[in-house]
């Protein structure tokens, strides 16, 4: 099969040279834009994200992006939210004041302060992997270490809609989701090495994977 075309959406908050080269690694077609005509007509969708809850809901706003999200989930096709690019798919953040999407109930709150905790958390850690058969997961170790920069994480009101945990201190909280086409991570797999790269080849994967 040729390489699917994946959309890398563009509003202005995200490490995307980083994310493009690492899916062209694993065999997609990256295509970095804001147009929404690119997006809706690709094979499958990331949302990156590094920054600060507000400016990325207003820069989705401004650029017309969010009914555009809204419609390419509701159609199934894949999609993969990375860092912030996860928060945002959520109701609200204890980061800012502006709604989030909305696609997923819950929040997006803050690290707790404890003895010795540094935040943001930052760095390598391990993953606990709550959902077995996601397809994020074949073919990695049963607790892969990933890289993390991050302040806040999401606290969702279905717990089944976890795919994997992590463990800062004495909190432990959500690492990454999946729920049908939709996956996201609070990791950045283009930071992560070969656990990484092959994450993001399990997603070049769903995409590739026959029609039902």
């Amino acid at each position: 099969m040729s390489a699917p075309a994946i959309a890398i959406i563009d509003y202005d908050m995200g490490n995307l040279h980083s994310v493009s080269k690492a899916l062209e690694v694993v065999g997609a077609k990256p295509l970095v834009s804001d147009r929404p005509d690119d997006i809706v007509t690709a094979d499958a969708v990331v949302l990156p994200g590094v920054g600060a809850f507000d400016p990325a809901m207003t820069h989705l706003h401004r650029r017309g992006l969010v009914p555009v999200i809204h419609q390419v989930i509701q159609q199934g096709m894949p999609f993969l939210g990375i860092c912030l690019g996860l928060q945002v798919l959520f109701e609200s953040s204890e980061e800012g004041k502006e709604p989030g999407l909305g696609l997923f109930a819950g929040t997006v709150k803050r690290f707790h302060a404890e003895p010795g905790l540094t935040i943001p958390h930052m760095g390598w850690n391990q993953l606990t992997l709550t959902q077995s058969d996601c397809p994020l997961w074949q073919d990695l170790p049963p607790t892969p270490w990933v890289y993390f920069v991050h302040s806040y994480f999401v606290v969702s009101d279905d717990p089944e809609l976890v795919a994997a945990t992590v463990c800062h201190g004495r909190q432990t909280v959500t690492g990454a989701i999946a729920c049908k086409n939709v996956f996201a991570c609070q990791f950045h797999p283009e930071k992560s090495g070969k656990v990484g790269l092959q994450v993001l080849r399990n997603f070049v994967n769903f995409v590739r994977r026959p029609s039902p």
